[in-house]
C-alpha cells in the first residue's frame, strides 16, 4: 500500500561563512593584544637564579652566551669582532641604551668577560648581566 503524500521541499544545507570570519577575526585580534612584543635573543638560555634580581624598565641591547659558547644578538649567531660592530651600530641610533647579557649558567666566565669588555669598548655605557629572582 502506497500512500502519495505531497514531498517536502529540501533545504540546501551549508555552513555560513560570515559568522565563522567574524570569529576567526576576532581570536586573531585576542591573540595579538595578549601576547607580548619584546626582543629576544633566538636562543634559549637558563638564567643563574639571584636574591637580587630586579625588572629593567627600559628597551636594552641583548647578548646571549649558550652553555656552548656561542654569542647571539638580533637573532642571530654573532662573534666578538661582529659583536663590536653591532652594538657601535645600535649605540649611535640610541646611546643611552643598556646592555643586558644573558648568559646560560653552565657558561664559561671567560666569554662572558669577553662579551662585557666588547661592550665597554663599544661604549656602552652600563653593562648588566642577566638573573632569574628566586
Amino acid at each position: 500500500m502506497e500512500f502519495n503524500l505531497p514531498r517536502r521541499k529540501q533545504k540546501d544545507v551549508g555552513i555560513e561563512m560570515g559568522p565563522l570570519m567574524d570569529i576567526v577575526f576576532i581570536l586573531l585580534i585576542f591573540f595579538v593584544v595578549t601576547s607580548s612584543f619584546t626582543r629576544e635573543t633566538g636562543v634559549d638560555v637558563t638564567k643563574p637564579q639571584a636574591q637580587s634580581a630586579s625588572q629593567l624598565e627600559k628597551e636594552n641591547l641583548l647578548i646571549a652566551i649558550t652553555r656552548e659558547g656561542t654569542i647571539h644578538m638580533n637573532e642571530r649567531q654573532v662573534d666578538l669582532a661582529s659583536l663590536q660592530d653591532i652594538l657601535k651600530q645600535s649605540l649611535a641610533k640610541a646611546p643611552d641604551r643598556e646592555a643586558v647579557v644573558i648568559a646560560d649558567k653552565e657558561s664559561e666566565t671567560g666569554v662572558l668577560v669577553q662579551v662585557i669588555d666588547m661592550c665597554n669598548l663599544a661604549g656602552v655605557k652600563k653593562v648588566s648581566i642577566a638573573a632569574q629572582a628566586e
